[in-house]
């Protein structure tokens, strides 16, 4: 579904990816695990064309979107969950969903009210919450939030930073739960960049390990924890 090749990219002429390739397959959850500064959010961006690359080839369904603008990657099936949620503070917890919106929203039977009511399947805490604005959610709401204004867009590939990330281990826990939930109902797609090694490993179909800007290992879940090297640096052994 995914393939990218030779992927170069960074910020004011300092590179940060480096010739790095990878591949996700349909209805896979792949993790890309990695230290602070392995460049996983500048993958991210570059993927969602929040980021233009410096060279190198992305492809989705066959179709080279690398310098696309984001609005036009959307469109083709892919939505970003970015690090930090990102949901609008002062629009409440329905405004939120209805502006992501997209026209395959409103073709797939249903429209917006058949992913709302999934939506609110999966987290029902948003439906006791949908006129609270953003800013009043807690961390794991907003989480909840950004992921369920992901899936009104109807993607084919869920793009998703950080999903763990300050939230309390329950939280986290219910929160990969539904991702799990949602690649068997929706049979959706999903790219895991994720701090917490050991709980994306339990999720993944297949590891990928970033380090400064390149792929440095990659294998199913027990492969990769069956590498010594790979244990100690990155899943806290």
């Amino acid at each position: 579904m995914l393939k990218i090749d030779r992927l170069y990219a960074g910020y004011n002429d300092v590179p940060v990816l480096r010739d790095l390739s990878l591949e996700v397959k349909p209805e896979q959850i792949v993790a890309v695990l990695g230290a602070n500064g392995a460049g996983k959010t500048t993958l991210m961006n570059t993927l969602s064309g929040l980021l233009k690359p410096a060279s190198g080839v992305v492809t989705f369904e066959g179709q080279p979107i690398q310098g696309l603008q984001p609005e036009k990657i959307v469109s083709l099936g892919i939505s970003h969950v970015p690090q930090g949620r990102r949901i609008f503070p002062g629009l409440t917890v329905q405004e939120n969903l209805l502006v992501a919106r997209t026209a395959e929203t409103k073709k797939r039977p249903g429209g917006f009210n058949a992913i709302l009511q999934e939506v609110h399947e999966l987290f029902p805490r948003l439906k006791e919450r949908e006129t609270q604005l953003g800013w009043s959610l807690s961390g794991g709401e907003q989480q909840m939030l950004a992921v369920s204004r992901a899936l009104v867009a109807r993607p084919k590939l869920i793009l998703l930073d950080e999903p763990s990330l300050g939230l309390a281990p329950l939280i986290f826990e219910a929160m990969f739960s539904a991702i799990l939930e949602i690649k068997r109902r929706e049979k959706t797609t999903f790219l895991v960049v994720e701090q917490n090694a050991e709980q994306a490993m339990r999720i993944a179909d297949y590891v990928y390990v970033m380090e400064l800007g390149q792929i440095v290992a990659q294998g199913t879940p027990d492969e990769i924890s069956r590498d010594p090297a790979i244990e100690k640096a990155y899943l806290g052994a």
